[in-house]
């Protein structure tokens, strides 16, 4: 018996290009990216008056400090982030009672502070126990006025009571800019 060996078909490729370069545009353009959004901040609305003159009283500012170790200091002093929302009730709701706290809730201002190596996860954590504290106070004060929780408050047709409620305690959550404070990692 002769053997005859076959020839192996050529598989034409000049069209392989073109479909390749085809599904690289349909997914470039067909993909999504998803971008971060961060926190939604209300910034407050530009006023035509200028700033005071006098400088805040320090018994108004309650201090927050968050270092590059990711160490949580109020008022100098070191506390873990459990107790960080109870101590700003006690500030924001002092009403003048204690001597290092603030004297209104009008007044009662919170500042943040964060060191450049502090982890964007603490500063979260940080963020949202302040805001805790904010909606507790205001829950509270709606619940004794109202008998409805602040955050259950229907904008449309409780806009009147929503406005007493933050006039009363206004939301003054101060950002300084992030620079070194210490405990370097």
């Amino acid at each position: 018996m002769a053997t005859r060996k076959r020839d192996i078909p050529e598989i034409n490729a000049g069209s392989m290009a073109d479909i390749a370069f085809l599904l690289l545009v349909f997914f470039l353009v067909t993909t999504t990216m998803d971008i971060p959004n961060g926190l939604q901040v209300a910034l407050p609305p530009i006023s035509e008056e200028p700033p005071e003159d006098s400088k805040q009283k320090k018994r108004e500012v309650l201090e927050v400090l968050v270092n590059a170790s990711d160490q949580l200091l109020v008022e100098g002093a070191p506390m873990t982030i459990d107790k960080l929302m109870q101590k700003t009730v006690d500030h924001l709701t002092n009403e003048g009672v204690n001597p290092t706290l603030s004297t209104t809730s009008t007044k009662a201002i919170v500042s943040l502070k964060n060191d450049r190596g502090t982890s964007y996860d603490m500063y979260v954590q940080v963020y949202n126990e302040l805001t805790a504290a904010y909606n507790k106070v205001r829950d509270d004060y709606s619940m004794q006025e109202y008998g409805k929780i602040y955050t259950k408050l229907d904008p449309a047709r409780d806009k009147e009571k929503i406005k007493i409620v933050k006039k009363k305690f206004p939301k003054k959550l101060s950002e300084a800019e992030p620079v070194s404070i210490g405990g370097d990692k």
